[in-house]
């Protein structure tokens, strides 16, 4: 008698609870779905007419760090190094030896010419990673500087793969910036152009700040943002871009700027076949 009347209380109870879990609403999976990246209009410039929004870029002011005083001064031009009195070419193993001592350490400057390609550096920045104690790019225009994170193109995808939101990222590109999330990209004017196109030849940093902006308030807990150029990019193009993170001296929208250069190409084996 005693284990009828269990069994018909359990017999309730389960009944009791599917009907609770049936009157409970279910969310669609819709919902799951996170919100759109916002648009990204241009910066006003001119009058505020369109045409002077698609072909004018608006004034922005350089912002960035303090040049550090006590940093090694590294001058790039082209493939060639300059370090105090003596040069470097970083594509020569012997060479690299050398200038891994040199800069063993030390807090390094980058300071490029006007025409020092990004591809033109893959040997250099792998050596100042592996022993600079500290890595920064000179602005071209203004007495400013930006520590980096250097990665090679195995190194950022593996950050890519990491397990956190937001994995931001500036792609650089010769007709302007891409600006990327781990849920899409900021559409621009073009759906089917960069997020902040160039305007009259020229990056427009004002828009790409705002553009910024509206990435840190949708991932409010992203410390860190990856400038990708194109590896056929002036350096100095890309030390300009790393202006729009900044929206005040020494106020950085992320806290730490990882720039991502070309994987050097391995050495030559003797003997080895050319593939001619």
């Amino acid at each position: 008698m005693r284990m009828r009347t269990k069994r018909s209380l359990l017999a309730a109870a389960v009944l009791f609870v599917g009907c609770k879990k049936e009157d409970t609403p279910v969310e669609p999976l819709s919902s799951l779905t996170p919100p759109p990246l916002p648009k990204l209009v241009a910066a006003a410039s001119g009058d505020g007419s369109p045409e002077d929004a698609r072909f004018q870029v608006a004034p922005a002011e350089v912002y960035g760090e303090p040049v550090p005083a006590k940093a090694l001064r590294v001058g790039l031009a082209g493939e060639s190094v300059r370090l105090g009195e003596e040069r470097f070419a970083p594509s020569r193993p012997e060479d690299q030896a050398r200038l891994r001592e040199r800069v063993k350490g030390q807090a390094v400057l980058l300071v490029p010419d006007a025409d020092t390609f990004l591809a033109q550096t893959s040997e250099l920045l792998a050596v100042l990673r592996e022993s600079a104690s500290e890595v920064w790019l000179l602005h071209p225009d203004a007495p400013v500087a930006y520590a980096l994170v250097l990665r090679d193109e195995q190194g950022f995808q593996a950050w890519l793969a990491e397990v956190a939101p937001g994995k931001l990222r500036i792609i650089q590109r010769q007709d302007g910036f891409e600006l990327t999330t781990s849920v899409g990209k900021l559409p621009g004017p073009d759906a089917n152009g960069p997020s902040v196109p160039v305007r009259g030849g020229k990056q427009d940093i004002a828009t790409l700040r705002t553009g910024l902006g509206k990435l840190k308030g949708r991932f409010t807990t992203s410390e860190d943002i990856c400038l990708v150029p194109s590896f056929g990019m002036e350096l100095a193009q890309a030390a300009r871009a790393l202006s729009g993170v900044y929206v005040a001296p020494g106020e950085p929208l992320f806290e730490t700027l990882c720039f991502v250069y070309p994987t050097p190409r391995a050495p030559a084996v003797a003997g080895a076949p050319t593939g001619r």
